[in-house]
């Protein structure tokens, strides 16, 4: 399997962080103590926290059945989320279009995973290893925030099947996830190096307009 899309972080917490990716928001509003958790989550989505905060988590806060979103932004369907970060930020929407098809490029379409099993499916067909934890690496982006990989390692399976696999998804603690980005490749050292290319997956459950309306809302 080729790695093109298979590693991958970019400005992603360096500036992207704060673009479109999931919610670490605490979905317990109404609570007068909620609101400061929430802050705290929110901090934690935008890369600060303290290294005692961060907690080992299994392949399981993973589990599912995830499509990328890659095909979405070559068709057109997140033009209104490019669009709307333009609005927010500090580049065009053909700006914003041209530095996410370098983030979100990859020709795996489709990860399923079954508790230790991942299954990589690329032009429909399948790749599949069984993983287990190779620990977690906190890395600094030139913004000052920070983010947590956490790693690991093929234990079996296809031998085209990558040695690692490295998650991202704005959580640094046991959680399920919404999305996430996804390296993967053969050398540990080098995927924490990746810094342009971060491959975005959310659930195959959700459809395309869905995909848009998250991306808005976060």
């Amino acid at each position: 399997m080729v790695a093109v899309g298979g590693t991958g972080k970019v400005h992603e917490h360096d500036g992207e962080a704060s673009h479109d990716h999931g919610h670490a928001h605490a979905k317990d509003h109404g609570h007068s103590h909620d609101h400061a958790h929430d802050e705290a989550a929110q901090q934690i989505y935008k890369g600060y926290f303290e290294d005692d905060q961060i907690k080992a988590r299994v392949l399981t806060d993973w589990e599912g059945d995830w499509q990328s979103v890659y095909p979405y932004l070559q068709d057109g369907t997140l033009d209104p989320v490019m669009a709307h970060k333009a609005e927010h930020g500090n580049m065009s929407a053909d700006e914003y279009k041209a530095y996410y098809d370098v983030g979100y490029k990859t020709t795996v379409e489709r990860i399923l995973i079954d508790g230790d099993m991942v299954t990589f499916f690329e032009g429909g067909k399948p790749l599949a290893a069984r993983y287990a934890s190779d620990g977690h690496e906190t890395l600094t982006y030139k913004k000052g925030n920070r983010g947590v990989r956490f790693i690991f390692k093929k234990t079996e399976g296809d031998e085209a099947a990558p040695q690692y696999i490295q998650f991202s998804d704005h959580k640094i603690a046991p959680a399920a996830a919404d999305h996430y980005h996804l390296y993967w490749g053969n050398d540990r050292a080098a995927l924490l190096e990746e810094v342009t290319n971060w491959p975005t997956y959310y659930p195959t459950s959700l459809s395309a307009d869905e995909i848009v309306r998250e991306m808005i809302a976060h």
